[in-house]
């Protein structure tokens, strides 16, 4: 597979074969870009048409459903309030964060999993969202599944490892590249991400690339019906590095574009909070030992420990 080339690959495959695919993918890129994923076409426009009514709201009426108290877990994040990890200058966005509602009682809602904040307006933005968020969370797992195969585990071992877990649907907004905030600054600096995958709606957009592992930058521009898919931190962190995140960017237009907005929809996939890390047996051996142990009386760090840290390095928590 040519290092500039990012497949398109169809859920619609025989899984075996689509499973392959995508961990090969994976492993070379980090990224895969899928279609066939079976999310209704009239509620992604939906979806559309009220993110972009949201962020057209003036900044007071925003900021109503911001609390800096909760760390960006729901709700609005005000522009600029991001940054990449080790970067100088915040990130030229804004974003909302819809998470899982969680019964009262259950034993994982705490401060990493709040209620939902749902704004007063657009009408219907409640409603849309939560059904969104079901089927991204329906498609996340079908991806994982794959993993899984590819990895040699049973289909369904990230089953019980994402219930109930701590993923985020974000709707993101890059205003117009103007004025003095944007000197030096780019509207996704190089990064990481958190969790396990990331799915994501909105890459047609030009600007999305990632880090190619021999140090060039490739385009992700998936056709229309198809979404981009990387791999997070978390799993790199369980699978040992067989499966390697990679960096990547979203960098400023040039020209006339830089007078328009760019949205985008990411799903981010987490496990759940009480996770533990335990490298997969799998993905040990003579070559590739065991990069995260457990420490001396046997611990290893948990989903939530590992988000918070990540959290407070990428401004989102003090």
């Amino acid at each position: 597979m040519p290092l500039s080339t990012l497949p398109v690959l169809s859920l619609a495959d025989d899984f075996s074969t689509f499973s392959e695919a995508i961990g090969q993918s994976f492993r070379t890129f980090g990224f895969a870009m899928v279609k066939d994923f079976d999310i209704d076409p009239a509620l992604i426009a939906r979806g559309w048409e009220l993110s972009r009514a949201f962020f057209d709201l003036p900044e007071a009426e925003k900021r109503v459903c911001f609390d800096p108290a909760i760390a960006g877990a729901r709700g609005y994040t005000p522009f600029g309030t991001e940054i990449a990890k080790d970067a100088k200058q915040h990130d030229l966005k804004e974003f909302w964060h819809v998470g899982r509602d969680l019964p009262a009682g259950h034993p994982l809602r705490d401060a990493s999993m709040p209620p939902n904040v749902w704004p007063a307006s657009p009408d219907g933005f409640r409603e849309t969202f939560t059904r969104l968020y079901a089927e991204f969370d329906r498609a996340g797992a079908r991806i994982l599944s794959a993993i899984s195969r590819h990895l040699g585990l049973p289909d369904d071992w990230f089953d019980s490892a994402i219930a109930d877990g701590n993923s985020v649907l974000r709707l993101l907004h890059y205003p117009p590249i103007t004025g003095p905030h944007a000197a030096g600054a780019i509207r996704a600096g190089a990064h990481g991400d958190i969790n396990l995958i990331t799915l994501l709606l909105g890459a047609e957009e030009a600007g999305l690339e990632l880090l190619a592992r021999n140090g060039e930058w490739i385009s992700v521009n998936p056709p229309p019906g198809a979404m981009a898919i990387n791999i997070g931190d978390m799993l790199t962190r369980l699978t040992n590095h067989v499966l390697p995140s990679t960096i990547h960017r979203v960098r400023n237009p040039e020209g006339e574009r830089a007078r328009f907005s760019r949205y985008s929809m990411p799903f981010f996939l987490h496990l759940r909070s009480d996770f533990r890390f335990h490298t997969l047996p799998q993905c040990i051996s003579a070559d590739n030992p065991d990069r995260y142990p457990p420490d001396a009386d046997g611990h290893v760090i948990t989903a939530d420990d590992f988000l918070q840290e990540r959290l407070r390095e990428i401004g989102l928590k003090a």
